[in-house]
């Protein structure tokens, strides 16, 4: 599996293509078009994957599914936060065609041709955030960084579920953590990581 970053136009978001065989999954959609197409290098998307519905992470998605003829998995939450400018941060966008989303409800695999998807609903960072774990590898979006956590006084945050959320995920086992923003961090440092926001969201 080939795990490629990219880094999208708005606050330095990351996006990744999740390689294997002759298909890939996009997680997140703050990066160009054609940006991604590059990426995706004419592999066959079966995918976007979105953790969270604040702009830099959600803007592109539906030109990702027109263009790859995919569906867009993401919270059954996220068009509380899509179909608000506020809420999703971008002051003036508005985001509000589901036409080519797949909600998820609950905590559950989703199979696709070539990759199997374990999704952990951890709400804190914002109400729609979803944490997906792909073999042995975690995309976090925002709830994860590798020194520190999502903020907690945005719209639609809250310090008690990203206290719950650290908790569900400090039971996950996996190799590496991919961020919304900046760089990875291990499953060794994050065990750290989350004893400490832990603590600090406790008080």
């Amino acid at each position: 599996m080939k795990i490629t970053r990219i880094i999208g136009e708005v606050y330095d978001a990351n996006v990744f293509v999740i390689e294997k065989d002759n298909s890939c999954l996009i997680i997140d959609a703050g990066a160009t078009l054609e940006k991604v197409k590059n990426a995706v290098n004419g592999k066959k998307v079966e995918a976007v994957l979105l953790t969270h519905g604040h702009f830099d992470h959600s803007l592109h998605a539906n030109d990702y599914a027109k263009e790859f003829n995919c569906p867009v998995y993401a919270n059954k939450e996220i068009p509380k936060t899509m179909k608000d400018k506020k809420a999703n941060y971008s002051e003036d966008i508005v985001l509000d065609d589901f036409s080519h989303f797949i909600f998820i409800d609950e905590d559950k695999k989703i199979k696709t041709a070539n990759f199997e998807i374990e999704c952990f609903y951890c709400p804190g960072h914002s109400v729609c955030c979803e944490v997906y774990k792909i073999e042995d590898q975690l995309f976090a979006g925002d709830v994860l960084f590798a020194r520190g956590v999502g903020r907690t006084d945005l719209i639609g945050s809250s310090k008690e579920e990203m206290y719950l959320s650290l908790c569900k995920l400090e039971n996950v086992k996996f190799d590496t953590v991919h961020s919304g923003h900046d760089n990875d961090s291990t499953y060794e440092w994050q065990q750290k990581n989350i004893k400490i926001f832990k603590r600090f969201l406790a008080r």
